[in-house]
């Protein structure tokens, strides 16, 4: 049987994994380019980050998914872990990201090196997250949890409007996602 709340967060993971690969190829295309990247757009793209993923994604994963599955699964303790503290670390790291573009933009050229390289270790960290909850969480799921977990699992994700995700932008998240869909690069932009 599939699941609502399995729909969502397998659609979230590829809307975040489409802003991911833009966010880099954005950041690999001013570099060879040899100028600045568009930093309002790159503010954009982490803002939708720090936004949704981090703020409405992985609290449902950490409180209600991870949980559940803890009390089935003892031998996924290590990997509950691992995520756990990764989305621990989500909000520092999203924000040390933003620091460092900041720095970047208001310092010039001398910080261009440190936020390539902040941005390609938070990117690889992110996928390979994803890459771990869909391999081996999920599959654990659909397994382990009844019916009555479900239920939960779908009303709580159901709650999620991500726009990437396929969901009508909020009038206020409009302009954000505009800019990031005009001018960022595909997978996530037309730019």
């Amino acid at each position: 049987m599939r699941h609502a709340s399995l729909t969502v967060i397998q659609d979230e993971h590829q809307a975040l994994a489409a802003m991911l690969r833009s966010l880099s190829m954005l950041v690999t295309q001013s570099h060879q380019q040899g100028k600045a990247p568009p930093f309002n757009v790159l503010r954009a793209m982490l803002f939708y980050v720090d936004e949704f993923p981090e703020r409405l994604h992985h609290p449902k994963e950490s409180q209600l998914l991870f949980p559940k599955l803890r009390s089935r699964c003892p031998e996924l303790g290590p990997v509950f872990d691992r995520l756990d503290a990764d989305h621990a670390r989500g909000e520092k790291a999203i924000r040390d990201l933003e620091h460092a573009l900041l720095a970047y933009e208001v310092m010039g050229e001398s910080r261009r090196e440190a936020f390539e390289q902040a941005t390609q270790r938070y990117i690889d960290a992110y996928l390979s997250h994803m890459s771990v909850e869909e391999s081996e969480i999920l599959p654990a799921a659909r397994k382990h949890l009844s019916e009555d977990d479900w239920a939960e699992l779908d009303a709580a994700f159901a709650t999620n409007r991500d726009p990437l995700a396929g969901h009508s932008a909020d009038e206020t998240y409009r302009p954000l996602f505009q800019m990031i869909l005009s001018h960022a690069p595909a997978p996530v932009g037309l730019g």
